[in-house]
């Protein structure tokens, strides 16, 4: 049985901790932030006596040091700015530590030296897993990647589109902006210059640079998708390696939160306003809808109503595959539509929102379970048939659409 702490009680603390909960070889978790009446309701929405609310500051390594003691993995679900304070937690408590996403810092570090530095030697050392990047993206994308590289013996290009959204554009003419997970985050991937690994370089492209009209299969079809600044063209070079030359990863363009970073509410400088000083993007978030009240909201009787997101990762790799070029396509739609489907979801899980904190716990008991290898490693670097094993007995079996397209010269 094992103790598990979850930072951050948000739009995925909240449904990763009710997930956990039901699961027989957890026996507690303490879920920490630093709004503690957000922590508490979650707990009581819950209402697993293994779930414990607490107070925590995410800046404070003393106290996030102190709250680990006694707990097997931290499980980092708050801003990525806080990462390094948590990972120094985790190593002070000799445990395992997970998160779902990598700052600025880590990745230009990746970018620059080919390699991940920091805290490679420390957790090897202690014999436990610090694991980068394991949600929806980067994490299911990556656990895909690694399961059609495996089967080949050359890798020398892959491409990753992802899509997600409402299933209809509903009846408002006109909406707020809600990306439905940190703001903060997804205002600053926007903003970021997209990393295209390239003839075996580390590029940067323009924001919202090579954009085209996708052809996702149905129910997604045609969608407008760009470069996004995200980890996967970062980790995969390093981890995947078998002479490949190029990564690329496009993303849905978001119209509103690109004309908000255009307008300027994702730079670093303060502005003054009525003879104030602040930041552009604390004014926006004041007004942005706060992402955990989507959890906090669920319930069985919502689960049965229409609608819903739609949400498609493919990966497309081009190497050599029994002697033979190839071009190795997998999709998985992640679609949550089907009012059925979205009813077994919250019976199951407590939540029908498992597209980004279901994975973590997959991620989580694979640490606690010795399926992963001591020291830094990205969501790439994990067996996926044990991930999706995993993921299929909790509940939620994925099923991936597989296409090989191969070429045979005569010459």
């Amino acid at each position: 049985m094992k103790k598990v702490l979850i930072v951050g009680a948000g739009a995925q603390g909240g449904p990763c901790t009710s997930i956990l909960s039901r699961d027989d070889s957890i026996s507690e978790i303490l879920l920490a932030d630093i709004d503690l009446d957000l922590a508490r309701a979650v707990q009581k929405k819950i209402g697993s006596s293994k779930v414990k609310a607490m107070r925590l500051d995410a800046s404070d390594v003393e106290a996030v040091t102190k709250a680990a003691e006694g707990t097997d993995i931290i499980i980092n679900l708050t801003l990525i700015e806080f990462n390094d304070v948590i990972v120094q937690a985790a190593l002070a408590n000799n445990i395992h530590y997970i998160d779902t996403a990598q700052n600025e810092t880590f990745l230009e570090q990746v970018m620059e030296n080919k390699r991940p530095l920091d805290w490679e030697e420390e957790f090897k050392s202690i014999g436990k897993t610090a694991l980068f990047g394991c949600g929806a993206s980067p994490g299911i994308t990556n656990v895909m990647v690694r399961y059609v590289c495996d089967q080949m013996e050359e890798v020398e290009r892959i491409y990753i589109r992802l899509f997600f959204g409402p299933l209809t554009a509903g009846e408002d003419v006109v909406k707020g902006w809600n990306p439905g997970w940190s703001p903060v985050m997804a205002l600053s991937d926007y903003a970021e210059e997209p990393c295209v690994y390239k003839n075996g370089e580390y590029t940067r492209v323009p924001i919202f640079s090579r954009a085209e009209e996708y052809p996702f299969p149905e129910p997604v079809g045609k969608a407008l998708i760009s470069s996004h600044s995200h980890e996967e063209p970062y980790t995969l070079p390093y981890y995947i390696k078998k002479g490949l030359k190029e990564v690329d990863f496009k993303y849905p363009v978001d119209p509103i939160a690109g004309a908000f970073v255009k307008m300027g509410f994702a730079d670093q400088e303060e502005i003054e306003v009525r003879g104030n000083k602040m930041y552009p993007i604390e004014v926006l978030m004041q007004m942005v809808p706060r992402v955990a009240d989507a959890f906090l909201e669920e319930s069985e009787e919502k689960a049965k109503e229409a609608g819903g997101m739609k949400a498609m990762v493919e990966v497309k790799v081009d190497g050599v595959m029994k002697g033979r070029k190839v071009t190795y396509t997998v999709l998985l739609d992640a679609s949550v539509i089907d009012p059925d489907f979205k009813q077994y979801l919250y019976k199951t899980f407590g939540t029908t929102q498992i597209f980004i904190p279901l994975p973590v716990a997959v991620g989580a008991k694979m640490c606690l379970n010795g399926m992963t290898d001591a020291g830094v490693i990205s969501s790439e670097c994990l067996n996926p048939e044990q991930f999706f094993k995993i993921m299929a007995d909790m509940g939620a079996p994925m099923t991936l659409r597989e296409q090989i397209v191969s070429e045979k010269s005569f010459a």
